[in-house]
């Protein structure tokens, strides 16, 4: 009886821990082998996402115009997101797409921007924090 208990309660900590695992990466996968591969997926994709940041940072670090001319950055809260207003002396070739994959990689969507790159660099976006979706098999 005592064994059969004990079993149980290994059981349901086990499928507990796998609903954990499952709501943490969005997996909706039923079986016990699924959710562990998607389990697996979200960590590579983890791992593959803080590679990008490595390299942008490297890139940014390594790029003379962003270490000769530094950026001026400002972040306002407003009713329905965040205005960020990004400023440089001067255009360097590639600030654009690096300061999207960074908003990208905060899990920030912009709803509206404006870019000057006529002598100096000018970014006003608004953006909004993303959530992602929790499946919840009971609601």
């Amino acid at each position: 009886m005592k064994n059969k208990v004990s079993r149980e309660s290994k059981r349901d900590a086990t499928y507990q821990k796998l609903q954990m695992l499952r709501s943490i990466t969005n997996s909706h996968a039923q079986s016990k082998t699924s959710i562990i591969l998607d389990a697996t997926k979200y960590i590579e994709e983890l791992k593959q996402r803080i590679e990008r940041i490595k390299q942008h940072i490297d890139m940014a670090q390594n790029s003379s115009c962003l270490n000769s001319y530094p950026l001026q950055l400002s972040v306002e809260a407003q009713d329905k997101g965040f205005l960020i207003k990004v400023l440089s002396e001067r255009c360097c070739r590639g600030l654009l797409v690096f300061i999207l994959e960074a908003f990208e990689e905060l899990g920030l969507d912009v709803l509206q921007a404006r870019v000057s790159c006529s002598g100096c660099f000018h970014l006003e976006a608004v953006g909004v924090k993303v959530r992602k979706q929790i499946y919840h098999p009971y609601k």
